[in-house]
């Protein structure tokens, strides 16, 4: 037996939603949609929701299990498991009404434009040597004139992107992933006469912050961001429609300095490279190199310098590269790809004799990772969670009288597909309390160009993942991404709650390791 919580109401005579509690016998395999249509049977329950195909074709049953969206058709039942609407207005228990999403779509006009001024008398088409004139039948597109957009056209219209979206519930000035990702097949059509670029910029196309929450719940797997968002982007800026002016004081720096903050002091590098001149060079040259990132070179150095006593304690000796410059993320997600070819070669001619490249911020391994093997760089990149997990040396840590929760990064968990690594390390320290928050991975609203561009949506989210935090009691908030740290923190400070600390994970376990 397992016991099912769904979430109940009626709009036509409930005042507010209420769960109830259903136990069933659970068969082999047995999905949401089966686990419902038991409860009905068994409890004459009649629980209202939708469902068509059963094969994960239709979208028609999203709804969400244990706060995550899913099909019902796909999404295996499991015990306790609550199951709850799609994050829209509740017709009838996990029927939602879809209708303002419906009247936006026809509002927009989501429909290829043709050019009105090409007359079908104009037109001349040859197919197996016959020669039709006058013809309205399809325009033929050469391939250098195309833009892939197979991937973008696998929608089946559930809407759970929508309903996942963190950015919809902060502001009316973004219309979402799935109108976003129409508006790019549609752009990148060269047959379309509309003026899709400026529309996706009307419907905020600069609110997005990256999160990568709309691929993942997304069951054709379609990152909006990736493959729709970033591209507009790109699109507004080859056409000097965007990006943002923010972003272009981004581009100024990176282009002027290398890096995308102001070099405030001596960098990281410079002060680990002057160190290690200063004492014998006898040992062979490490295989392992650490980028950087320009947080950590120039805002938040004591990563750095805590990265290199955890490793050294645990018997680790790395190099620090010279001439490594900013990683390129703050240009490609911003669409500002013109100069990222040349920074990719500054940082492959910097890292690529190297066997191992450790990351302790987020958004630079992702980039690393996913971004670089696009321009023909393939780099063996780790983030630090990953290469520590199995790697610490547990004896020589001293109890910390300490309670911790954990945030994930969007970068990381989405970007990277790294979760467990971080858990493991923290469930590692001696005397350290870990606490998991209430939604561990909802986007904090530092990434994307938001913070930069759109500082109340990154604060607005922010100030959520602080209440989050709030209800928790702990000493501090443990991070792998310096944006994230940043922006939790002012969330924190605003909220009153200073004596909160968001530090890195390498910070902590320096405590751990006593390390002055």
């Amino acid at each position: 037996m397992i016991e099912i919580k769904v979430l109940r109401f009626d709009r036509e005579k409930d005042e507010k939603p209420y769960f109830e509690k259903y136990e069933i016998e659970k068969t082999y395999k047995m999905k949401v949609l089966d686990a419902l249509m038991a409860i009905n049977d068994k409890y004459n329950a009649n629980i209202s929701f939708r469902s068509s195909c059963r094969a994960g074709q239709c979208g028609s049953c999203a709804l969400k299990m244990n706060g995550e969206v899913v099909l019902a058709c796909k999404a295996e039942i499991e015990d306790y498991s609550v199951i709850e609407p799609l994050d829209f207005p509740v017709i009838k228990d996990l029927i939602v009404d879809k209708s303002e999403i419906e009247e936006k779509v026809a509002k927009m006009q989501l429909f290829l434009e043709a050019n009105s001024n090409k007359k079908s008398q104009d037109i001349n088409v040859e197919v197996d040597n016959i020669q039709i004139k006058g013809c309205d039948c399809p325009s033929i597109i050469e391939n250098e004139e195309c833009v892939d957009t197979k991937k973008v056209r696998s929608c089946i219209e559930c809407y759970s992107c929508l309903s996942a979206c963190p950015v919809i519930k902060e502001t009316d000035e973004f219309a979402g992933p799935y109108f976003m990702r129409y508006l790019s097949k549609f752009d990148f059509d060269p047959r379309d006469a509309g003026n899709r670029t400026e529309e996706s910029i009307n419907e905020g196309l600069y609110y997005c912050t990256s999160c990568g929450k709309c691929g993942q719940v997304c069951p054709k797997e379609i990152n909006s961001f990736g493959d729709a968002i970033e591209k507009l982007r790109a699109l507004a800026n080859n056409k000097n429609l965007g990006p943002l002016e923010a972003h272009k004081e981004v581009k100024k720096m990176i282009s002027a300095t290398g890096r995308s903050v102001e070099p405030l002091q001596e960098s990281f590098i410079e002060a680990v490279n002057k160190k290690k001149k200063n004492k014998s060079e006898s040992k062979d040259k490490s295989k392992i190199a650490v980028f950087t990132g320009c947080m950590v070179d120039y805002r938040l150095q004591n990563v750095g310098f805590a990265l290199i006593d955890v490793l050294e304690k645990n018997g680790f000796e790395v190099d620090i590269p010279k001439n490594q410059v900013c990683c390129g993320s703050p240009m490609l997600r911003t669409g500002q790809t013109n100069i990222v070819n040349d920074l990719i070669e500054k940082n492959n001619n910097a890292l690529s004799e190297y066997d191992t490249i450790i990351t302790v911020c987020a958004g630079c391994g992702a980039t690393l990772k996913k971004d670089y093997p696009k321009y023909g760089v393939n780099l063996n990149v780790l983030d630090i969670s990953e290469f520590l997990a199995d790697k610490l040396d547990t004896n020589q840590m001293k109890d910390l009288n300490m309670r911790v929760t954990y945030h994930d990064p969007c970068h990381l968990i989405r970007g990277q597909g790294i979760s467990e690594e971080p858990r493991e390390i923290l469930n590692k320290i001696k005397g350290l309390e870990f606490i998991e928050m209430e939604k561990p991975d909802q986007c904090c609203g530092a990434g994307g160009g938001v913070r930069a561009g759109k500082p109340e949506i990154a604060f607005g989210l922010g100030k959520k993942k602080a209440d989050m935090i709030k209800k928790l009691d702990v000493d501090a908030v443990v991070s792998i991404c310096p944006f994230c740290q940043y922006n939790i923190q002012d969330a924190l400070d605003k909220e009153g709650l200073k004596n909160i600390k968001v530090i890195n994970i390498l910070e902590l376990l320096k405590m751990a390791y006593d390390i002055e």
